[in-house]
């Protein structure tokens, strides 16, 4: 049976309770009340949080004379994010920059955590994948309407040739929910199958041939990291754009 990680286990121990009440309210019962936080929501948490505090100390000693090794490292993936949200989504990309940032950094790092021993990729997990790609959906829907009024933003969905607009509109209410579903299963399928290959490497051979494997790993977690938020900068870039 697989132990759980320390941190889910403080978790349960701290908020099983309440958890398992609000589950219940809402019609989800766990299969074990004494434990409804899983490893995975764990280490989301885990994550999410040591990117908070990695801000919070980035922010808090930010020095122009004497920068700090984190400063420095959090300015490159600001203006490395910067710059590719200044080519795809265009003029007022830096309201958005924060978002896409985020959404690197918590997908990167997650991927990253399957390096260690003992340790699943939280991304192998489908519900991982599908909460980042549902936020990501609903983000750049909700400026698309902020930016471009209701009216304005469905019109999107209509095309530029309004007599066919009554066949395009479904077509393309339907190909941006498979968006989700594309976004999830694309980060999920290929973390997955990472997890395992190095998994049967190690069981099969676990000296020197699995650390080329590792390294593999590290690239797709690296690449699937880039191309989510790449994606997510071309939704937002659609949907904030304006017809000239």
């Amino acid at each position: 049976m697989h132990e759980s990680y320390w941190i889910t286990d403080l978790l349960n121990a701290l908020f099983a309770g309440p958890v398992s009440a609000l589950l219940n309210a809402v019609g989800i019962h766990p299969a074990d009340a004494a434990h409804p936080i899983n490893d995975t929501f764990a280490l989301e948490l885990l994550i999410a949080l040591g990117l908070m505090a990695f801000f919070a100390v980035v922010r808090a000693s930010l020095s122009v004379e004497n920068p700090s090794a984190l400063q420095q490292v959090a300015e490159i993936i600001h203006e490395f994010s910067g710059g590719q949200a200044e080519q795809i989504i265009g003029h007022g990309y830096q309201k958005f920059q924060a978002f896409t940032t985020c959404v690197f950094l918590f997908i990167i790092v997650m991927n990253l955590t399957g390096l260690i021993p003992g340790i699943v990729t939280p991304t192998s997990a489908p519900i991982v994948p599908l909460g980042i790609a549902l936020c990501t959906f609903f983000y750049y829907h909700f400026f698309g309407f902020k930016e471009q009024g209701f009216v304005g933003y469905l019109k999107h969905f209509a095309g530029p040739i309004w007599w066919i607009s009554w066949l395009l509109f479904p077509i393309e209410i339907i190909s941006h929910c498979a968006r989700v579903m594309s976004l999830t299963i694309r980060l999920y399928a290929n973390m997955f199958a990472s997890d395992l290959v190095t998994l049967v490497f190690f069981s099969l051979i676990p000296v020197a041939i699995p650390a080329v494997f590792l390294g593999l790993h590290a690239f797709v977690s690296l690449i699937q990291a880039y191309v989510f938020m790449l994606l997510s900068m071309i939704y937002l870039s659609e949907a904030v754009a304006h017809e000239h």
